[in-house]
């Protein structure tokens, strides 16, 4: 068996498999398994045993026509990022592959996921190359060792799952969203669910976390992640700053051993067999938590309660004040003014002579709320940890536990009306 190909061409009407070099396009196969070593078969009842052989799908490339005509389809328009896409008829429903870009000629390969007719937005859950896009005339390539291949036009390897000669020869989109490879008897020699990017699947002893990407055109990985731990699903920024967690987790007494989603609803299921119900997540990079939930195959996406916005590190962009979700103030040495995109906390030397700090009576830093500190120690042991730190902007304490924060980042600060929350900020002397 030669090897088997999916293009992406300006040139072409269509998409084409080329198989021992005979092209082959059907428009109307549904899709559901590719076995490699049957791709000669029809799919349903014909999977073995039909005489004339045929392909199991073509993804036809739109037209200029056609891109138009899907443009006016609710659910195309209302697409995560607002990309232009090919979708191939690659699919299990609710999910597709695609070829996306939010840039020209940058194309990811991606899993897409909703319905046909609904009005919610559809996303991408899976991304087999963020970070390293492809251009027109890339290719998308099963080979006859089983290995799996994303390549540019000039055979530039843009991602593989590293496969080859593992006995894959099976490769299907099952319907909690995995794409999986798998060998004779069945069994997976690679799944997506290993690597997931910013939503679909968590798992102990496989990827713990999820990582947003870093805005809504720049598809690299962004600041903001979602961590499986023994004990709790925890939000951070730039990976050790925890601001959110959750408490039904936190709460139980075994240890939490995956999250995956599956057809209608999502399960954490913790060592003592206790299922925990909630929607499946995604981080998004605008630093919040996304869910869905497929309920009679309603595709219902919303944003996970925060209790207060000021909770979001980016609330207030580099620096600000927050209150009741908005921001409020600039903080400064000379007391607190009207905020704007342009606060920010200044500071320009490292050396314990060229700064001093300044105080916020009543302030909290984003990561106090879920992260225990440092402690019990007193005001002045807190104030020289941040001197010593020449990455230490500032720190957070509680007079009433003598616990202390120190923040490599300020971003947001949260007004909470106690007296007994302080902030101290760093600010060039003179």
């Amino acid at each position: 068996m030669g090897i088997t190909k999916i293009k992406i061409s300006k040139s072409l009407s269509f998409l084409a498999l080329n198989i021992s070099g005979t092209k082959y396009h059907n428009y109307h196969q549904p899709w559901l398994l590719l076995p490699l070593h049957l791709l000669l078969s029809s799919f349903a009842s014909c999977l073995h045993s039909c005489s004339s052989p045929k392909p199991l799908f073509l993804p036809p490339k739109p037209s200029d026509t056609l891109t138009k005509a899907l443009s006016a389809i609710p659910f195309e328009r209302s697409t995560e990022y607002d990309p232009t896409y090919r979708s191939l008829e690659l699919f299990t429903s609710p999910f597709r592959l695609a070829f996306y870009n939010t840039t020209p000629n940058a194309y990811t390969l991606a899993l897409r996921m909703g319905i046909r007719g609904d009005r919610s937005l559809v996303r991408f859950v899976w991304e087999a190359n963020r970070g390293n896009p492809v251009r027109e005339n890339a290719t998308l390539s099963f080979g006859s060792d089983g290995n799996l291949i994303l390549a540019e036009a000039d055979s530039r390897i843009a991602w593989q799952p590293n496969n080859a000669h593992k006995g894959g020869v099976g490769f299907a989109i099952l319907p909690n969203g995995n794409i999986v490879l798998r060998d004779a008897a069945g069994g997976f020699v690679w799944q997506s669910f290993d690597y997931p990017t910013d939503t679909l699947s968590l798992r102990v002893g496989g990827s713990n976390k999820l990582v947003s990407r870093a805005s809504v055109t720049e598809n690299v990985n962004g600041d903001y992640s979602l961590v499986l731990e023994p004990k709790r699903l925890a939000l951070y920024c730039k990976k050790t700053m925890r601001y959110w967690s959750f408490a039904e987790v936190n709460n139980g007494n075994g240890d939490l051993l995956n999250a995956t989603l599956e057809m209608g609803e999502a399960e954490y299921v913790d060592s003592n067999f206790n299922a925990l119900r909630y929607r499946q997540f995604a981080v998004s990079s605008a630093w919040r938590l996304l869910y869905t939930l497929f309920k009679r195959r309603v595709n219902e996406w919303g944003e996970a309660d925060v209790e207060d916005e000021c909770q979001l590190p980016d609330r207030c962009g580099k620096f600000g004040l927050c209150e009741d979700s908005q921001c409020v103030g600039c903080p400064s040495p000379n007391g607190v003014f009207a905020w704007s995109k342009d606060c920010v906390a200044k500071l320009r030397g490292c050396e314990a002579d060229s700064f001093r700090y300044y105080e916020l009576k009543g302030v909290d830093h984003f990561t106090v709320k879920y992260g225990t500190g440092l402690g019990p120690v007193s005001r002045a042991g807190c104030e020289s940890k941040c001197t010593k730190d020449c990455k230490c902007l500032g720190y957070f304490y509680r007079t009433d536990r003598s616990r202390c924060w120190i923040a490599h980042e300020l971003k947001t600060l949260t007004r909470v009306g106690n007296s007994t929350h302080m902030a101290y900020i760093k600010t060039p002397l003179g």
